[in-house]
């Protein structure tokens, strides 16, 4: 793992949670972007190196949905960029982890994604994310 990626925090109206985390951060986000797989609309803030990924629910049977159901507002995810994520997913499963998708998904913000399963790391859930190149041309 290369460093922490991103930050992500479930809110249940992303108009509300863009102006105070705007305040909060005297910035305004530099993407918004849905994410159709996951049913979940984006935002990103970026405070120097640091990313801020809010994220609300766009249909009422997704996970940020049930998460927002069951735990409320707040914290929700750990994301951390890998160089190579197919041979991090092999190596976090050999080592005992458990992974919520055996295959990476396309994210938010140009990413490949995989999560582990909370229950496998205290509680937390952790996202693994390589940036999607494009070919040379």
């Amino acid at each position: 793992m290369k460093n922490v990626e991103h930050i992500g925090i479930a809110v249940r109206d992303m108009e509300a949670a863009e102006k105070l985390f705007g305040s909060l951060f005297n910035t305004q986000p530099y993407k918004r972007e849905t994410v159709e797989s996951e049913s979940v609309e984006t935002s990103f803030f970026k405070i120097n190196q640091t990313k801020i990924e809010l994220l609300e629910a766009t249909n009422p049977d997704s996970a940020i949905a049930k998460f927002l159901e069951k735990k409320g507002e707040g914290f929700h995810h750990i994301a951390f960029e890998v160089e190579d994520i197919l041979s991090e997913m092999e190596r976090l499963k050999k080592e005992g982890f458990v992974l919520l998708n055996e295959t990476p998904k396309n994210g938010a913000d140009n990413k490949l994604v995989c999560f582990l399963h909370p229950k496998g790391t205290n509680g937390v859930l952790i996202e693994l994310c390589q940036e999607i190149k494009k070919p040379d041309l």
